[in-house]
C-alpha cells in the first residue's frame, strides 16, 4: 500500500504498488483483493478507480467486515494480496458521445474511465450523472467539479436525494434524463450502482423506441448477482466435511454465506458468479442456482458457492 486517502467519512481510496506479474488494468475493470483479518485471508472484488496505465487503486466504502477493515485499518506499507484485473465494463473502442449513470459506490469504475479518457482526448464528450444522498457522501465530488471546469468535454450533474427536498433520480420514465441530457438516447451509456437503480435503467433502455441511434446502447456493471425471485427452493442441512461443521439453511442462502456464518474458511472472489474463485467440490446432494432456478449436482462437481443454495441435504468437500 503506497497511499490511503479518505474520500468521505466512510470511504477511502487505497493505492498499491503491484508486484511483478501485474497486468495493467483497463479503465473500468475490477480486481480481487486479499485481506488478512485475524489470521484468515478474505478475498473480495473491488473496482479499480485509478486511470489506466497507472498503479492500481481501489475506493472502498465501509460496508461489511472486509471493506470496513480496509477503510478503517489499512496503512501505508501494509501488504495486501492482489489478483489480475478482470471485467468487460470498459470504454468503447472508438470515440463517441458517452452518458455515465452512477449511484453511490457505483461511481468507482466510472471514475477510472473519466480519469483515463477526459484528460487525454480533447474530443471527449462525456455527461456524468451521479446520484448520492448528499454532497458529504458523494465520492470524488470536488475532483469531478475540477475536471469539468478544466476540460470542456466533461459535464457533471450531481443529484442529491436527501438535500433540500431531494428525491431519487427517476429512471422509470425518461423525463429526468430528458431534462438533464436531451440527447441521452443517442449516447453510449454506462450504468453502475445498486440493483434497483440498474434494473430501472435497463427497463428504460429496453422501452426506448427504435429511433435511438445505434450507439445508444446501455452497458451495466453490477456489484451483486441478479437472482430470480422464488428460486430458493427447500434449503437443507449443509455439511462441510473437512471443517467438520454443519448448518441448517434456508433455500435462498448462498452456500458461501452459510459456510462463512459457520466459521468455515471459504474461497471467494467476486461473490457474483463471475470469477469462479469460490468453486468447491460437491460430495453429495443437489444445489439450486439462485440466478436461474436450475437444480443440479453430481458427485465431484465444482459448485459456485456464491450463487448456489442447498436443494436438500448437501455435503461439500471443504
Amino acid at each position: 500500500v503506497t497511499r490511503v486517502v479518505p474520500e468521505t467519512a466512510d470511504s477511502a481510496t487505497i493505492s498499491f504498488h503491484p508486484g511483478r506479474g501485474w497486468n495493467a488494468h483497463e479503465a473500468g475493470q475490477w480486481a480481487r483483493i486479499g485481506v488478512e483479518i485475524d489470521g484468515v485471508r478474505h478475498w473480495r472484488s473491488y473496482s479499480l478507480s485509478a486511470p489506466a496505465g497507472h498503479d492500481p487503486a481501489i475506493t472502498v466504502t465501509a460496508i461489511g467486515a472486509v471493506s470496513t477493515a480496509l477503510v478503517r485499518e489499512t496503512k501505508v506499507g501494509d501488504v495486501l494480496f492482489l489478483a489480475p484485473p478482470q471485467g468487460d465494463f470498459v470504454l468503447p473502442e472508438h470515440p463517441r458521445p458517452l452518458l455515465m449513470l452512477t449511484a453511490g459506490s457505483g461511481l468507482t469504475p466510472v471514475m477510472s474511465m473519466v480519469r483515463t479518457l477526459v484528460p487525454r482526448r480533447p474530443d471527449a464528450d462525456v455527461v456524468l450523472v451521479h446520484s448520492a444522498r448528499s454532497r458529504e457522501e458523494a465520492l470524488f465530488h470536488d475532483e469531478l467539479l475540477e475536471l469539468a471546469d478544466q476540460f470542456p468535454g466533461l459535464r457533471v450533474v450531481h443529484w442529491f436525494t436527501r438535500v433540500g427536498g431531494g428525491r431519487r433520480l427517476d429512471l422509470a420514465d425518461p423525463a429526468d434524463l430528458d431534462a438533464i441530457c436531451p440527447d441521452w438516447r443517442d449516447r453510449a451509456a454506462y450504468a453502475c450502482g445498486p440493483s434497483d437503480f440498474l434494473d430501472a435503467a435497463s427497463a428504460l433502455w429496453d422501452s426506448t423506441d427504435s429511433e435511438a441511434a445505434p450507439e445508444g446502447h446501455l452497458t451495466i456493471e453490477r456489484f451483486a448477482p441478479v437472482l430470480l425471485p422464488g428460486t430458493g427452493g427447500q434449503g437443507g442441512l449443509v455439511t462441510f466435511e473437512k471443517s467438520d461443521k454443519e448448518v441448517e439453511v434456508d433455500g435462498d442462502v448462498p452456500l458461501l454465506d452459510a459456510g462463512e456464518q459457520s466459521g468455515v474458511v471459504m474461497p471467494s472472489g467476486c461473490r457474483m458468479g463471475i470469477c469462479r474463485s469460490c468453486l468447491t467440490p460437491l460430495i453429495a446432494g443437489k444445489v439450486r442456482d439462485l440466478r436461474t432456478g436450475e437444480v443440479h449436482g453430481d458427485e465431484g462437481e465444482l459448485i459456485q458457492t456464491c450463487v448456489n443454495a442447498a436443494a436438500g441435504p448437501v455435503h461439500l468437500d471443504i
